[in-house]
């Protein structure tokens, strides 16, 4: 195996799909661009025009791109052995397997979530809600085409999450296809 091999090898869990594995690296990379979007706003760059930049409005800028960025990086225990087992440095579940429906669920329900966003801001885009209010709003077509090119990506985050919530039921309840994955291996993490 050559060191460029190693470098860009994902791991997964045996028996997990290289799609659902491809899909759950791509999530925390789709959710990166917007919150660099509101990074450079944060930090007064030319990306948009804030009415409020009071330390109120730049604390939840920074707050909703790191919680963005965390709740994107769950996906990857979806796919990985820490989605299996509980790290033990976790007081009270370390070492404690995780609840396949609980996982599951919690990952259907955030896809769910995300589609209601999606659905509500485009709404309300349409309805033309929020036109003229105070807020960020952009001042020509390029901050336009900025904004659009780094949020457009995250209406993938849910069909993404919602395909890597299935393969990892299917993986960890059996119900998969042999032929296209391959016979499961024993869980490395237990």
């Amino acid at each position: 195996m050559t060191k460029l091999s190693r470098m860009t090898k994902m791991n997964a869990l045996p028996g997990t799909p290289r799609w659902a594995t491809l899909a759950a690296h791509a999530v925390p990379l789709i959710v990166l661009p917007s919150g660099l979007w509101r990074l450079a706003l944060t930090l007064g760059l030319p990306v948009a025009e804030a009415d409020d930049r009071g330390v109120g409005q730049l604390t939840y800028q920074v707050v909703l791109t790191v919680v963005a960025e965390l709740l994107a990086f769950l996906t990857l225990g979806l796919v990985r052995c820490w989605g299996e087992v509980f790290p033990r440095r976790l007081p009270f579940v370390g070492g404690r397997p995780v609840s396949t429906v609980g996982a599951t669920t919690a990952a259907l329900c955030g896809a769910f979530g995300l589609v209601a966003l999606a659905g509500w801001f485009t709404y309300a885009a349409y309805a033309g809600l929020g036109q003229g209010a105070a807020g960020t709003h952009t001042d020509g077509p390029v901050q336009e085409v900025l904004l659009y090119v780094c949020y457009l990506p995250l209406l993938a985050w849910a069909p993404l999450l919602a395909a890597v919530a299935v393969a990892y039921h299917r993986r960890r309840t059996g119900r998969y296809d042999v032929r296209a994955v391959g016979r499961p291996a024993a869980s490395s993490c237990v």
